[in-house]
């Protein structure tokens, strides 16, 4: 078991790094923080690299991670490392997870165009884990699934489905020859979602949270679907409506 003591060692150094898009795109590994991810991570049985831990913390006895490399590092090293204001002591270095080919004639599947916040990024991965959905797929123009504020949202739902980066006008052309059904979101020229009977296979298309999703791909799409509004909010967040969408088309 190795001990760090000191910010400026070459190894806190690089785990600094992997808070930056860059550095986990060349090395192929991330960092996730917290008692919850870490043991997440554990029972996924996804690569753990390094578990860092704060000399004052001790791990659950109920974890099985005896066979792996841990490192003791004091506090300051651990806030050096840390993309929260008040570390709970434990950290983990992880290999990024690489996914087998689904079926996708018969899979549902939630498509995001260039959604750029982290925690609705994460809350939308943690609910399609909640409803089921056999994969995500993120488009050109979101935020990176990778980054820390991102896998906090999720809760731990970044290690139960399929998660894929890749250019949406590929995939829904996939699903088009699949003869899967693909819902847009969109007030114009949309239906009311309640219309809509669930019917298997599908894949749901939501958009930038400004924006909304690219017109090109709304052009695709089988149907295009909004959610009524009653008050006088001029839109549903993006975590929000999505949620409600994928629980109504799950059947």
């Amino acid at each position: 078991m190795k001990r760090i003591e000191s910010t400026k060692n070459q190894q806190v150094k690089q785990w600094k790094k992997l808070l930056t898009k860059k550095e986990r795109e060349q090395t192929g590994l991330f960092i996730i923080e917290g008692f919850h991810l870490v043991e997440e991570a554990l029972k996924s049985g996804i690569e753990i690299v390094d578990i860092i831990l704060d000399e004052t913390k001790q791990l659950p006895p109920s974890w099985n991670a005896a066979h792996l490399p841990i490192t003791l590092v004091t506090g300051d090293v651990m806030k050096a490392i840390s993309d929260t204001e008040t570390p709970q002591g434990i950290a983990a270095v992880c290999k990024q997870l690489k996914h087998d080919e689904l079926d996708w004639s018969k899979a549902q599947v939630l498509l995001i165009d260039a959604v750029q916040d982290p925690g609705n990024v994460g809350t939308m991965i943690r609910t399609a884990d909640a409803v089921g959905i056999d994969a995500v797929i993120l488009g050109e123009g979101c935020v990176d699934v990778y980054n820390p504020k991102v896998i906090r949202a999720t809760q731990g739902s970044l290690f139960h489905l399929p998660v894929i980066r890749g250019s949406l006008h590929e995939w829904v052309e996939t699903f088009k020859e699949k003869g899967v059904s693909i819902y847009g979101t969109s007030l114009e020229n949309g239906e009311d979602y309640r219309n809509v009977q669930p019917d298997g296979p599908f894949a749901l298309l939501v958009g930038n949270e400004g924006s909304g999703v690219n017109k090109e791909l709304l052009e695709q799409t089988t149907k295009n679907l909004y959610i009524p509004i009653y008050g006088q909010a001029e839109s549903l967040n993006v975590a929000v409506a999505t949620g409600i969408l994928l629980y109504h088309l799950r059947g």
